[in-house]
């Protein structure tokens, strides 16, 4: 089965080799004999009944400083497309959940990975909340009293933005810290969404597991482990990746929330386990496929085209 499939992403011409998922799919693609064409988000439009985007086919090698061959400039009708890979990186903000909106008016015909309406309703810090009895002590709210109080009740917590990515503004609350009132009122003079607060969790100074799902089933994890005095594991921000396997409880936790994310057609997923507890389930731009290949010999990017192949061979 050839496929046309396009990839909306960040621009390929800036990607990691070495890290970026969405690559390391496209390679995958290639060799499977798909062809490819990539656009940014900022470039899909609705015209006249139409999804359109404007951008170019491309071809990918694994070559450092030469990794991408543009062809011309084209606007194509997104319906004429097999596969729409919905790739680019948060912020969730009302640009990223409108090209969902957008990209709902092509799938399920044009099948859209990960489906675009699920994506939008399965915000990572907020679909864990379907799992309470999986995750840690957990707060999501604008008031500063709320926030006290929990810190009274857990200690020490962690506090982050409600729509953050990539490690990006989370800060480790100590109960004697003093610039509690000031951080959550400069959270909220810079945002009108809540934030939210999770216990901490100690045994994070020995890693965050990122565990790879494709179609609902755990294929491999990797462990992130935070650099000396830095809080935050995520790779974007400094995280060593390690081999390292699964537990039976990260089993557990899979089998628990496979089967909903299968049913909501979310391919590829990555969730956070800390200590044996579910924080995050990553639904937008989950990464970590390229570490687990060099970890483990798992080829995830040839395990998530299969699962796309199944379901569109399904479909007939």
């Amino acid at each position: 089965m050839s496929l046309y499939v396009a990839l909306q992403m960040d621009p390929v011409e800036h990607v990691s080799i070495d890290g970026d998922s969405t690559f390391r799919l496209g390679l995958e693609a290639e060799a499977r004999g798909h062809r490819l064409f990539q656009y940014t988000a900022d470039r899909l439009s609705y015209c006249e009944g139409r999804v359109m985007a404007r951008g170019r086919p491309i071809s990918l090698r694994r070559e450092q400083g030469n990794h991408v061959s543009f062809g011309d400039w084209a606007d194509v009708d997104l319906s004429g497309f097999d596969v729409v890979w919905l790739r680019q990186d948060p912020p969730f903000d009302m640009g990223y959940i409108t090209t969902t909106h957008l990209l709902d008016r092509v799938h399920p015909s044009t099948y859209v990975v990960n489906d675009p309406f699920w994506v939008r309703n399965s915000p990572e810090k907020l679909l864990v909340l379907d799992f309470p009895e999986l995750t840690p002590p957990t707060l999501i709210t604008r008031e500063l009293a709320q926030i006290r109080a929990f810190r009274e009740r857990h200690g020490d917590f962690i506090l982050k933005p409600l729509y953050g990515n990539g490690g990006v503004g989370i800060f480790h609350m100590r109960p004697d810290d003093p610039n509690l009132s000031s951080l959550v009122e400069t959270f909220l003079a810079n945002s009108r969404e809540p934030i939210i607060a999770q216990k901490y969790l100690p045994a994070v100074v020995r890693g965050d597991k990122r565990i790879i799902l494709v179609d609902g089933e755990p294929v491999g994890a990797i462990n992130r482990v935070p650099a000396q005095g830095e809080a935050r594991s995520n790779m974007h921000v400094g995280g060593r990746p390690e081999k390292i396997g699964l537990t039976e409880r990260e089993y557990e936790i899979c089998a628990r929330i496979g089967p909903v994310l299968r049913e909501k057609g979310l391919i590829f997923t990555g969730i956070d386990v800390i200590d044996g507890w579910l924080t995050e389930i990553n639904v937008t731009s989950p990464t970590g496929i390229q570490e687990l290949e060099r970890f483990d010999g798992i080829n995830a990017a040839a395990l998530i085209w299969e699962a796309i192949e199944r379901r569109l061979a399904e479909r007939g």
